[in-house]
């Protein structure tokens, strides 16, 4: 059995990372909500419990607290930031509020030794951490005891080794704490005994082993879309059951260029695995052409992938499941931090939800991964490089790259210049650097001079990101050679762009997509 670490979600920006720096430890974990924790905890039973932060003050009226099972269930406890205050707060010490906020870096002095710092920081020396704090610990509950101040912390650091309950004002998940990544895996390896044998070869195993026990002998009807997420899905359902799975490629015309023959030809011809393939181009791009509103182009094309994807499962025939390639990012998105489960899947990575008259019961066997873990098991499984290695695109494709109206002409472009973008990326040596690049066909038109005579054509957006998970992402600092050799080819070889820019947009959180 996997050990495995349950994560209490009070709403932190950062939970995700919690999680992520688990797994990189080896350990699977799982977040969940405040007001289902309890229920969780239960069925999970897990080896430990992080209490993360949250923007919420423990001194709110029917403010959001852990549940008293965990404190009375005897396993390791750790609490960031908002965490650590709920723990003081429940076991009897004391809190107080807003004078004492502190937002960003602060050097923590180790004033105790202890198994969460053993090994990573040394007694008396100062080290850099990142706080993000309004309320702050003001008196400690009987039997805990500080194990590191701040200036403006004296309770940065407290523990209750016998019980090992820890908890930590600041934010170890963080890239701006350095050394928080080693606190975390002192805390699953070194407090919580966890072995840290969660690798992507176990996760196949079980994956497939979960499949088999869910589907039976049912018929599995998989939505191939061609990205990452449906074609490592599609290969580890096919690994898993084999004839019982049919994959439904609806091909609505807003690829990238070439992508849907690749497509095609990876799962007929190398996987042979059964692939219905529906050439819906028309009718996609007749629907959406003149359209300029980014929620009513989602919503058609979101209508339309439905109608085929229903038409075509019906000629299949006795299928029991519907398999998609949701990823843990977007269950963790789709939680609402007042309102639990959301009822919709978030509009910019999926273009419709299961339509209820489908009658199918989902498969989801990534619903656990990152996106990261996703390629990881996409090698695992042995898919090309060209597959796993791909930069996301999303559901409603090209449609969303191609603000205001929308045209055949203006979608040939775009396609065209994407296409010379890429190739100038993966020249240059960058593409398995860079997270997500593409190119935006912008609705302006400039006045240009190209030779001896005026033209009056597109304007062209260039952007690139860099990030690990797709949660986070900062745009990617190509130098001026690149930018010009690559503006210079599409303006040279793409008639309709007369001028080329770069986006330098930042993503703090959430999507990363251009709109």
């Amino acid at each position: 059995m996997t050990d495995r670490i349950l994560i209490i979600d009070f709403g932190s920006q950062v939970t995700q990372l919690i999680a992520r720096r688990v797994r990189e430890a080896g350990v699977y974990s799982e977040i969940v909500p405040f007001q289902s924790a309890e229920a969780t905890f239960a069925e999970m039973k897990p080896q430990a419990v992080i209490l993360s932060g949250g923007p919420a003050s423990v001194l709110d009226e029917n403010a959001p607290l852990a549940p008293e099972v965990i404190f009375e269930a005897g396993i390791p406890i750790l609490g960031i930031c908002y965490g650590e205050q709920a723990i003081a707060l429940q076991l009897g010490g004391s809190v107080e509020g807003e004078h004492h906020r502190e937002f960003g870096r602060a050097f923590v002095e180790i004033s105790k030794r202890s198994a969460l710092t053993d090994g990573v920081w040394d007694l008396g020396h100062k080290h850099q951490v990142w706080m993000s704090h309004g309320d702050q610990v003001t008196a400690l509950p009987e039997g805990l005891e500080v194990i590191g101040t701040s200036e403006n912390a004296p309770f940065a650091m407290i523990a209750n080794e016998e019980r090992k309950i820890y908890a930590i004002q600041f934010h170890p998940e963080v890239v701006h704490t350095p050394d928080g990544a080693k606190l975390l895996s002192n805390f699953v390896h070194k407090i919580a005994g966890c072995a840290g044998n969660w690798t992507m070869a176990a996760f196949r195993d079980q994956a497939i082993e979960k499949i088999r026990s869910q589907v039976g002998k049912g018929k599995v009807i998989c939505g191939l879309s061609g990205g990452v997420d449906s074609s490592v899905a599609a290969v580890l359902l096919h690994e898993a059951i084999g004839e019982q799975l049919t994959c439904i490629f609806v091909d609505h015309g807003l690829m990238r260029q070439g992508e849907a023959d690749q497509v095609v030809n990876l799962f007929r011809e190398h996987y042979n695995i059964p692939l219905v393939h529906v050439d819906a181009s028309d009718m996609f791009i007749g629907a959406l052409e003149g359209e300029s509103d980014p929620e009513k182009k989602r919503k058609t094309i979101g209508k339309l992938f439905i109608d085929v994807f229903d038409q075509e499962a019906k000629k299949i025939g006795e299928a029991e499941f519907l398999a998609q390639g949701t990823l843990y990012p977007d269950v963790i998105e789709s939680v609402s931090f007042t309102g639990g489960p959301s009822v919709t899947i978030k509009s910019h990575h999926n273009v419709g939800g299961l339509p209820a008259r489908m009658n199918l019961k989902l498969v989801e066997p990534l619903r656990e991964l990152f996106k990261d873990e996703v390629r990881e098991l996409g090698r695992e499984l042995g898919l090309p490089e060209q597959f796993v290695g791909r930069h996301p695109f999303p559901g409603p494709g090209l449609a969303i790259r191609c603000p205001g109206g929308v045209t055949r002409d203006k979608l040939a472009i775009l396609r065209r210049a994407d296409a010379i973008y890429l190739d100038e990326i993966r020249k240059a040596g960058l593409y398995d650097t860079i997270w997500q690049a593409f190119a935006v066909l912008l609705p302006v038109q400039t006045v240009g001079v190209m030779g001896d005579g005026r033209t009056y054509e597109y304007v062209l957006a260039l952007r690139a990101v860099a990030s690990v998970d797709g949660m986070t992402a900062d745009f990617y600092p190509f130098d001026m050679t690149f930018l010009g050799r690559a503006a210079t080819r599409i303006i040279n070889e793409v008639r309709g762009v007369n001028r080329v820019v770069y986006d330098v947009t930042s993503k703090p959180s959430g999507t990363i997509e251009w709109e």
